[in-house]
């Protein structure tokens, strides 16, 4: 799907067709609609290949004076009752007159961007539209990083009390979203840095204000995911130590009551044994349970100072 966009008194408003100036959303193309795009706006195949790639990773590249920038945005998603984190990458091409965004499904940044939400953005300033795009998308990381902080705190404060497997796998969601959360930032940095340098892209003073802010924010958004996947795999460890010392005791416990159980047993075996000459008081009923039980206290206090319970 192709939509036009374009600022309309302060406020990105869709417009009915073309116009210059305009911002171009295409959402998951048909193979007519990717047609439309590399014929009316003369990109070149390769890039709008590159843009289409669902595992391309974030870079910026130039061909025929059309530049395309790739970066990996967060998005969210609900699956049965977990919500899951992950990242997507879509594709900024810059034309002569127009900038064209490439997505492969709907994601949240440039929704809020073609619902109006974002406010006081020009279509028709190319750098200063796409360095809003990349501020909004650092933002967004934050949002969902300090969301990911608040499930996992959540989540432990419950293991504390009873460990599920329903949370362990949880905590196992969380912390690959936080590893592809500090993988993509990582390239989304680099790809920062390279359009601060002024090769691809001209930046005006008011431009290198907005990139810097921008790189700021996902400074600190890497320093974040790093954090927290850290915390969290230092947790991950220490609950499965926590799991296999109970699981230890558990055993330890079962061993211990085996063998006290087993008393009787032996003792009655012995004396429902026919032995020559015979055993002591083997005519008196109560011998073996008085028997038994003395060795059962015997048996339990050792195994009590063996530490056993």
């Amino acid at each position: 799907m192709i939509s036009y966009y374009k600022t309309i008194n302060s406020r990105i408003e869709e417009i009915e067709k073309y116009e210059e100036g305009c911002w171009v959303n295409c959402i998951s193309p048909d193979d007519e609609e990717v047609q439309h795009l590399l014929d009316f706006f003369n990109i070149p195949p390769e890039l709008l290949r590159s843009a289409l790639d669902e595992e391309e990773s974030a870079h910026i590249d130039s061909e025929e004076g059309t530049t395309l920038i790739i970066i990996d945005v967060p998005v969210v998603e609900k699956i049965a009752k977990n919500i899951t984190y992950s990242t997507m990458p879509i594709g900024i091409i810059f034309t002569d007159k127009n900038v064209i965004t490439v997505s492969l499904r709907e994601n949240t940044v440039l929704s809020e961007f073609s619902e109006g939400v974002v406010r006081n953005v020009v279509t028709n300033y190319k750098t200063h539209f796409v360095l809003h795009i990349m501020l909004r998308m650092a933002t967004k990381y934050l949002q969902y990083l300090k969301q990911i902080d608040k499930i996992s705190n959540r989540i432990e404060r419950e293991i504390r009390r009873s460990a599920k497997n329903k949370d362990l796998n949880q905590l196992l969601d969380i912390e690959k979203s936080l590893v592809y959360f500090s993988s993509s930032l990582k390239s989304d940095e680099i790809t920062l840095e390279k359009i601060m340098r002024g090769r691809y892209i001209k930046l005006y003073d008011e431009d290198q204000d907005l990139l810097e802010d921008v790189l700021i924010e996902i400074k600190q958004a890497v320093d974040m995911a790093g954090t927290y996947l850290n915390i969290l795999t230092g947790t991950m460890d220490v609950f499965a130590s926590i799991i296999s010392n109970n699981l230890n005791i558990v055993m330890k416990i079962q061993a211990s009551l085996t063998l006290l159980v087993s008393v009787p047993t032996v003792v009655s075996g012995l004396y429902g044994m026919n032995i020559v000459g015979g055993l002591p008081f083997d005519h008196s009923w109560w011998f073996p349970i008085v028997l038994s039980a003395v060795l059962m206290v015997v048996m339990y206090f050792i195994l009590k100072r063996k530490d056993m319970f």
